[in-house]
């Protein structure tokens, strides 16, 4: 069965009032619970007004009484941020505050602003750092009498200031048993997150923003690397983003992807500057308006835009490119003044497309 999720980075125009994004944002999160959706991501970052939840944990925990089922993931917690205790801590208490209502999905970071301000701009370092940190993390959760982990750059112990009567020294442990499951994202083509992935058994995270050829090299990756150390994953485990927005017509959906001020084109062009400071190839003579056209076709190659039976045939397109997986990852975009048009496209999803799909991937890939 595909399930449907959400996922947010979440990314608004960097003047928007952050109260008003954040109450968006929680909205979209109860109409994803209102409409049986399975899941809810968010992002966190701390230097970019754009991206302005700095922690999916808060985030998440505001919403936790006014939802009844959907789970709400990080997406992600970038782990060479952070003392892997603190992780730990909090997001044992958020899973005890939802019952068991708690994806954990990890990262490097992916914002240069952020690799600058915590002195993370090794990408080495930030690999290793969130590896060691995760198993750092796993360690804190399980039954030890006392704390030493010790990798190549983490070095943390707690032996000495125990006493297990008074509970001093030891660590709360997570509601879901014996801890909430891992996610992590995924990007280049034949990843080695993927591989990683697969040998640990967490859950892979294909982003909205990757190409389906790349996202299809995803899963055969890491179901090779899962089966070579003994594990046999089916696809469901798969999670897929892609942003999707239905219109009232296709005419209506062109003229939304041709708006230079627009959503998709603000979104594509934040995303690519980002990744040209990444990679250190942006122009110290930024001109956000010559880098506009590429945002604008970066956006008509990935938005899966259009009427219902066109956003119903580009679904089953791209379903036929990938393979088929387990949870589609709508995105959450800036709804502006177009909330009709968001709350809509959410709910027809819902009520409409996902039985077509499911029909669709049950006929073909399990019959």
């Amino acid at each position: 069965m595909l399930n449907l999720g959400l996922f947010m980075m979440p990314l608004h125009p960097a003047n928007k009032d952050v109260g008003v994004s954040y109450e968006e944002d929680r909205k979209l999160v109860l109409l994803a619970d209102k409409l049986n959706f399975t899941e809810a991501w968010m992002g966190e970052h701390y230097s970019s007004t754009a991206e302005p939840v700095t922690s999916p944990l808060i985030f998440n925990a505001s919403l936790i009484k006014e939802t009844k089922n959907i789970k709400f993931g990080t997406g992600v917690i970038s782990l060479p941020q952070q003392h892997p205790a603190v992780v730990a801590g909090q997001v044992s208490l958020l899973d005890h505050l939802s019952k068991g209502r708690v994806i954990l999905g990890v990262g490097a970071g992916g914002l240069v602003s952020d690799w600058e301000l915590f002195g993370n701009m090794d990408g080495r370092s930030r690999a290793i750092t969130m590896i060691e940190s995760m198993e750092a993390i796993l360690k804190f959760w399980d039954e030890s009498e006392n704390y030493h982990y010790k990798g190549e750059f983490l070095d943390i112990s707690l032996k000495k200031n125990i006493i297990h009567e008074l509970g001093i020294g030891k660590f709360v442990k997570p509601f879901q048993k014996p801890y909430p499951e891992i996610a992590i994202s995924l990007k280049n083509p034949n990843s080695m997150t993927a591989k990683l992935a697969g040998e640990k058994g967490w859950i892979p995270i294909s982003g909205n923003f990757v190409d389906a050829k790349d996202i299809a090299t995803h899963w055969p990756t890491y179901q090779q690397a899962a089966n070579k150390v003994g594990k046999q994953p089916t696809y469901q485990k798969w999670r897929v983003g892609r942003s999707v927005l239905i219109t009232s017509s296709n005419s209506e959906a062109e003229e939304i992807l041709g708006d230079p001020k627009g959503v998709f084109s603000h979104y594509f062009l934040y995303l690519n500057t980002v990744s040209k400071l990444a990679s250190g190839t942006l122009s110290k003579d930024i001109n956000l308006k010559k880098d506009l056209p590429e945002a604008m076709k970066k956006a008509n190659d990935l938005i899966i835009i259009g009427n219902k039976k066109t956003v119903t045939e580009k679904l089953v397109s791209f379903i036929e490119r990938v393979g088929p997986f387990g949870t589609l990852l709508l995105t959450g975009h800036d709804i502006g003044n177009s909330k009709k048009l968001w709350e809509n496209s959410f709910s027809e999803m819902a009520t409409y497309i996902q039985p077509v799909l499911n029909k669709y991937i049950s006929q073909k890939y399990i019959n």
